[in-house]
């Protein structure tokens, strides 16, 4: 098929990578890292170890931010200096010199304003290394991240968790308690440290954009928050990479993966907040900036052939973006990379999401015949998509009875109330 060009990036480089990947042919110099080790200051050990934390605004209050900032005095301008008399530029149509100072002062503020930020995206990134600390449980490390880094509440990250405040807030207060009694570095860690520490680190990112993406549940199908922030870690991530080679191409591939899949986030819900499955996504709403970087980043990945489970992913991802509907998506191609992933990354929701691929490819039968295996397996009984997709197979196949049975059950495992109401739809029809 003919694949589009998106922004000034071609798919069709990335198109025969990945066909390099599926036929399993595919698998910037060192600088030196700036110092980024520090204590935590004390507003930020307060919001680490006090039970319920502040606001994430505080965080900026580390060295270099505004309580550190000093009232600007303009530099002015001598009559020789370029833009006064005689200097570059001199003639008609010259700034005066109380023009250039103001120009001046807006660029010295501008330029403070640049280093309360970087000071905070630094805060930032040494917060998330600390909330991912191996010596803390894995549980605690995305429960710490949603909590001081994306700063939601207590009673948010239950629901998303799927377990009561109390547990939740237990969970935390014991990860914090470990922080203080075994004092872990408040620091990114040593280049010699990230192969290590990066791994934790990407997990609980992929999760924050994945409970942003598809918010476990409430009212609304996505949390744009924290979608959002994950990007922007992610982005944090990146740029550390250019100090140190020591992270890998899966810090970009799963910047990629995020990119490509929020790029749809304009077309899966109505303007009444109903859910809209991808077959009848509007594309034209697709962001085709993102579509373009995460195509980019994908490509940089894939050239490095030390990729993991991420760039994985982002290509699948890519396929769909570069397809003009369901109907003309390559999904031989889709299931030849899902069955790469499996090969380093078994998982029953990967080959749920396989399943899904083939029976686009080779028709619903097949595909149910998959889906019962791994719900007679018995991990995903309690997983309200592995429900649904059987559910949509009974339907194609036009066994209405099975395919009810199959909604109700999903219907029964979900708390997202799009999602709710996406499924009652479905058995209203049915009906």
């Amino acid at each position: 098929m003919a694949l589009p060009r998106l922004g000034n990036h071609d798919v069709r480089r990335v198109h025969r990578r990945l066909r390099r990947v599926v036929d399993g042919r595919a698998g910037p110099g060192p600088r030196r890292p700036r110092d980024r080790v520090q204590q935590a200051p004390p507003e930020l050990e307060d919001r680490l170890l006090q039970h319920g934390g502040a606001d994430p605004q505080l965080l900026h209050h580390g060295e270099g931010g505004p309580g550190h900032l000093h009232a600007l005095t303009p530099v002015s301008l001598s009559p020789r200096e370029p833009g006064g008399e005689g200097g570059e530029g001199h003639g008609q149509g010259t700034s005066s010199p109380s023009t250039e100072i103001t120009r001046e002062k807006s660029n010295e503020e501008d330029s403070v304003e640049d280093a309360v930020e970087d000071a905070l995206e630094d805060d930032r990134l040494r917060l998330i290394f600390t909330c991912c600390h191996p010596s803390l449980p894995p549980e605690a490390h995305v429960a710490l991240t949603l909590r001081e880094v994306c700063g939601l509440t207590t009673e948010e990250i239950a629901r998303a968790f799927l377990v009561t405040p109390a547990t939740l807030a237990q969970r935390i207060v014991r990860a914090k308690a470990k922080i203080r009694e075994t004092r872990i570095p408040y620091e990114v860690p040593s280049p010699q440290e990230l192969p290590v520490r990066l791994g934790a680190v990407l997990h609980v990112i992929y999760l924050v954009f994945n409970e942003g993406y598809s918010a476990a549940a409430g009212r609304e199908v996505t949390r744009a928050e924290l979608t959002g922030e994950a990007i922007r870690l992610g982005r944090l991530l990146a740029e550390l990479q250019a100090d140190s080679e020591a992270l890998g191409p899966e810090v970009i591939g799963l910047l990629s993966l995020m990119l490509l899949q929020e790029s749809r986030h304009a077309a899966r819900t109505s303007p009444t907040g109903e859910l809209i499955l991808l077959e009848n996504q509007d594309r034209s709403l697709w962001n085709r900036e993102q579509i373009a970087e995460g195509v980019a980043l994908l490509e940089k990945a894939l050239k490095s052939h030390r990729f993991g489970a991420y760039t994985l992913q982002a290509a699948i991802a890519a396929v769909h973006a570069e397809a003009q509907s369901t109907a003309v998506t390559d999904w031989r191609q889709i299931v030849a990379l899902y069955d790469r992933l499996l090969r380093i990354h078994p998982s029953p929701v990967v080959q749920l999401n396989r399943a899904v691929a083939v029976a686009m490819s080779d028709g619903p039968e097949i595909g149910l015949k998959l889906i019962d295996a791994l719900l007679e397996d018995g991990e995903l009984a309690n997983y309200y998509l592995a429900h649904s997709a059987r559910a949509d197979m009974y339907r194609r196949l036009g066994r209405t009875s099975e395919a009810r049975s199959s909604y109700e059950k999903a219907l029964a495992l979900t708390q997202q109330e799009p999602e709710r109401q996406f499924l009652q739809e479905r058995i209203r029809q049915l009906n």
